[in-house]
């Protein structure tokens, strides 16, 4: 799933235009931090007080489902029956594809306080490393210039974006992202070939990954948990 959802954003910042996205840039990273911290603390309110979840646990919940699910926003954008103003797309799939650093930092720093292996003061720090490193990272592919990029390259540049920006203690999404949409930008040669290629890679992993959440899914647990889930 983690690997599919790379893929899936590399693809989305790939057939992003840069100049389309640049006068969003501010309001989608507002929406991308300040808007799912602040979905996060609505939905834990709102757990805790109508679902008789802890205050805690409700805030769990809430950083689980803050962040929009970027394979269905770049699904849904890329079909033929959506028309929407550009600004209002790129401001979509802009936060779509950089809001993950933000959601995986309150589920993961939340998941660390109820289990008693991180203090308050801890998620500052493991904010700074996820959302800087990933920001990072990414930024320095700006200076690559590759000419005659082959498919397989962009392939391995999807998993070295990842896995170093990860082992470094950053936010993978937010490089691989923001790689995606610097590789778009680079006059290349068979850049149709490279779109189309990605695009397809993109489709596929969208199948694994909502393959893979489905087997997460055992329908005997469902009855009882379908009203709260409902809400």
């Amino acid at each position: 799933g983690v690997m599919a959802l790379a893929f899936i954003l590399f693809s989305g910042g790939l057939d992003t235009e840069w100049g389309k996205v640049r006068p969003v840039l501010l309001p989608g990273v507002v929406l991308a931090t300040l808007g799912v911290a602040l979905t996060a603390l609505l939905v834990g309110f709102f757990a805790s007080l109508i679902l008789g979840f802890s205050p805690l646990q409700g805030l769990l919940l809430g950083a689980i489902v803050s962040s929009t699910d970027a394979a269905a926003v770049f699904s849904v954008l890329r079909s033929q029956g959506v028309r929407l103003k550009e600004r209002l797309k790129a401001l979509l799939e802009l936060e779509s594809g950089i809001n993950d650093p933000m959601a995986i930092l309150l589920t993961v720093g939340l998941t660390s306080l109820l289990l008693g292996a991180a203090q308050p003061k801890d998620l500052v720090w493991i904010g700074l490393k996820q959302l800087g490193l990933g920001i990072t990272w990414a930024w320095d592919q700006w200076g690559f210039q590759y000419r005659g990029l082959g498919l397989l390259l962009s392939f391995s540049l999807v998993l070295f974006s990842y896995g170093l920006t990860a082992v470094l203690g950053g936010s993978g999404f937010a490089a691989v992202y923001v790689a995606g949409l610097v590789v778009g930008q680079l006059s290349l040669r068979r850049k149709e070939e490279l779109l189309l290629f990605h695009e397809g890679v993109a489709w596929i992993m969208q199948v694994l990954m909502f393959l893979v959440l489905g087997l997460l899914v055992f329908p005997s647990r469902l009855p009882e948990v379908a009203p709260k889930g409902a809400l």
